[in-house]
């Protein structure tokens, strides 16, 4: 089965979105022959690499409300995280445009190195308050997941893999991907959102049992008089 998470590292449901899948996937009996890929996607693809701002002053002017109130919306969503286990720190998290640690993301697939450089990723944001947008964060990252760090620079010096974000994000479009994070099994369902753990479970269950159908019978009624190769039962 072939799991495609369409998701942006400065996507705080995201992780909580990845977190709770995993936690379904603990619990799914053929885990082993589930492949996770995971899609880019930015959340806003014209952001600054820099900003001079906190993410309660961004939230709060976005949205015009107070910061105050922003503070308030990201520890409902800090608790949210909590909850699977994430410890966020969203008050001195550094927004970043996150083209370039999408890119890095690509290039970590190329190595068979895709899983462990999201989560590296998505924790240095949310926990650390690392900025994702710096190359020399990028690549000490990188290297923290097995990764050579001066390929990394290298890589990012230029514009390798952007085509390959870019491609992503109009690939889920097409797919009618708006948020994030999005999940799609087989190309046959998608889950919207971070879901409970039962909800992933119970996809994950029906996408298998509809792509692999049982070929033992289901027997109707009581036994009746039969015969095997060693007696009859009357």
């Amino acid at each position: 089965m072939k799991v495609e998470v369409w998701s942006d590292i400065a996507c705080p449901f995201c992780y909580i979105g990845k977190r709770k899948f995993e936690q379904a996937l603990e619990q799914f009996p053929h885990k082993d022959q589930v492949e996770l890929v995971f899609k880019s996607f930015q959340l806003d693809p014209n952001a600054p690499k820099q900003y001079d701002e906190s993410m309660d002053e961004m939230l709060a002017h976005k949205y015009g409300i107070s910061v105050e109130q922003a503070r308030g919306m990201n520890e409902q969503v800090s608790a949210q995280a909590h909850e699977v286990g994430l410890d966020y720190h969203l008050d001195t998290a550094v927004m970043t445009n996150t083209l370039d640690a999408h890119r890095v993301s690509h290039y970590a697939d190329t190595k068979g190195k895709s899983k462990e450089m999201m989560e590296r990723l998505l924790s240095a944001y949310f926990t650390e308050s690392k900025h994702v947008g710096d190359h020399d964060v990028l690549a000490s990252l990188a290297a923290e997941v097995g990764l050579d760090a001066d390929e990394v620079k290298q890589m990012l010096a230029g514009d390798e893999y952007e085509e390959q974000v870019i491609g992503d994000q109009q690939e889920g479009a097409n797919l009618g991907v708006q948020a994030v994070p999005f999940f799609v099994l087989n190309r046959k369902y998608a889950v919207r959102g971070a879901q409970p753990v039962e909800a992933f479970l119970g996809a994950l269950n029906q996408v298998w049992e509809e792509e692999n159908p049982k070929t033992k019978l289901d027997v109707l009624g009581p036994d009746g008089a039969a015969c095997t190769d060693d007696s009859c039962s009357l």
